[in-house]
């Protein structure tokens, strides 16, 4: 495959992401472009997936109101893997960055700092979808910023999170270089992981393993579920401050070096040395359970994001089960934060009706792009249920309200996150400055309801806290009740 990105600067990376990780998860894989199958030669369109060792596209999208982190660490060119093929609402635009300034004098007078401010305004100007501005005069405060002094460019990146932050979007946000880099090194290919998924404890004082991918350096090292994490190559997160996403950056890094990682399991400090290699994740797996009161056995499939290859994985599960005798299907959606907004839609299409609608998505001129199955799916009757939780989010509430309101699947757990908009990430000024993320887009549900900030309630409420291979212990017999 041809690479996406030239040899040159990235000019401007646009990812619309509609599952841009959130803050309470990030994985660190392995990234390995020649698995991605959609990865064109204009775009590359992701869709924040969690962040499993690539990054999870979840640039920190996703804020949970815990202020969890979810991030993806090098990884594997597959949102559910990292951030890789189309994520319908994240496209990577590659194309040469031109600045154009308010004026063609403004430039010539302008100090470095100031460009950098007045082209993140541009950037801004160009594509937020309130129109507003959070109704406030928007060039006014370019004009502002511009008539401070700065001593340095560190003190107008503080003066850029600030004007961004007025806008009253947290999604709509300054992207230090590190935080830029890691989305454009996932999604190139640049750095690799260890394959550990990483959250924040409930607490939300330290960062946690919450997964790991078998077969990973990882889980061959020996590192599990629920460690915490104490140190990483000599720098310590163990202060209760730690991020997801800070843990992530320093265990990325090239293919084959080394990394040095001390976590505290049951009170104990383990250490370990991983080796950085590609990792690539397997985002649906499958199982077969029994629970008391159901009528036949029932297939579980769990689903960890959602990327261009989902639907035709669920797809072949849902053969398998239904060969060893599954008559009830789960789909376990806990902690999906999302990935591929075309793998959500394309892996709901499976159990809808021929028309029916799945998602609107509303641009900042108030177009409407109306997705709609365009066949009936392989399965329109088997009893399902979801069980979703506060971390399911962006995608994988897309394909929940499209199950949902079109009266196909019982909802069970808790209410999911609420992200309904979509972001696109800009580069600054050749990529040093780092870059901006820009809410472009919403999309809304079947009945047109709006879950942006508010989520989607469940049928049935349930534990959301059962093993993660154990999804039917957290389920009552109610919530197989047919539709």
């Amino acid at each position: 495959m041809r690479s996406l990105f030239p040899t040159s600067k990235l000019a401007s990376v646009a990812v619309a992401l509609i599952a841009f990780h959130h803050h309470n998860s990030c994985s660190v894989h392995g990234f390995a472009p020649s698995s991605s199958s959609i990865l064109s030669k204009a775009s590359l369109q992701i869709t924040p997936a969690r962040s499993f060792s690539h990054v999870q596209a979840n640039n920190d999208s996703n804020e949970s109101s815990n202020n969890s982190n979810n991030v993806l660490t090098g990884s594997h060119i597959n949102l559910p893997t990292a951030i890789t093929s189309t994520i319908l609402t994240l496209s990577l635009l590659l194309q040469p960055l031109t600045i154009l300034p308010a004026s063609a004098s403004d430039y010539a007078s302008f100090t470095p700092e100031q460009r950098f401010i007045s082209e993140s305004w541009r950037q801004v100007d160009n594509a937020f979808i309130d129109r507003t501005f959070n109704h406030q005069d928007w060039f006014q405060l370019r004009q502002d910023a511009l008539k401070k002094k700065y001593k340095s460019m560190e003190e107008a990146q503080v003066e850029v999170g600030t004007l961004l932050s007025s806008l009253g979007d947290r999604y709509t946000r300054y992207l230090t270089p590190a935080k830029y880099d890691s989305i454009v090194n996932a999604a190139t290919g640049n750095v690799f992981g260890v394959g550990v998924e990483l959250a924040q404890s409930k607490e939300g004082m330290r960062v946690i393993a919450s997964d790991v991918e078998p077969n990973g350096p990882a889980a061959k090292g020996g590192l599990k579920p629920n460690d915490m994490f104490v140190e990483v190559d000599g720098v310590r997160f163990d202060d209760g401050k730690a991020t997801p996403d800070e843990v992530a950056v320093v265990v990325r890094g090239p293919e084959g070096s080394k990394v040095g990682m001390v976590v505290e399991r049951d009170g104990k400090i383990v250490d370990f040395i991983l080796t950085r290699a590609p990792v690539k994740i397997t985002s649906v797996r499958s199982y077969m359970g029994d629970k008391p009161g159901v009528d036949g056995k029932v297939g579980v499939i769990r689903i960890k994001s959602f990327s261009g290859t989902t639907a035709e994985t669920v797809k072949t599960e849902l053969e398998s089960l239904k060969k060893k005798g599954a008559q009830n299907f789960v789909l376990d959606l806990r902690g999906n934060p999302g990935g591929l907004l075309p793998g959500g839609v394309d892996t709901a299409s499976l159990f809808l009706e021929e028309n029916k609608p799945v998602v609107f998505v509303v641009n900042k001129k108030g177009v409407v792009d109306t997705q709609s199955t365009l066949v009936a799916g392989i399965d329109l009757d088997t009893p399902l249920v979801l069980l979703v939780d506060k971390n399911t989010a962006s995608a994988a509430e897309v394909f929940t309200a499209a199950l949902k309101e079109n009266q196909r699947a019982t909802v069970a757990g808790e209410q999911t996150f609420g992200k309904g908009i979509v972001q696109t990430i800009r580069q600054l000024e050749g990529g040093e400055n780092g870059g901006v993320a820009v809410t472009i887009a919403k999309y809304e549900t079947p009945q047109h309801h709006d879950i942006n900030k508010q989520g989607i309630p469940v049928d049935v409420k349930a534990d959301v806290d059962c093993g993660k291979e154990d999804a039917l212990t957290c389920l009552s017999k109610e919530a197989f009740r047919k539709l």
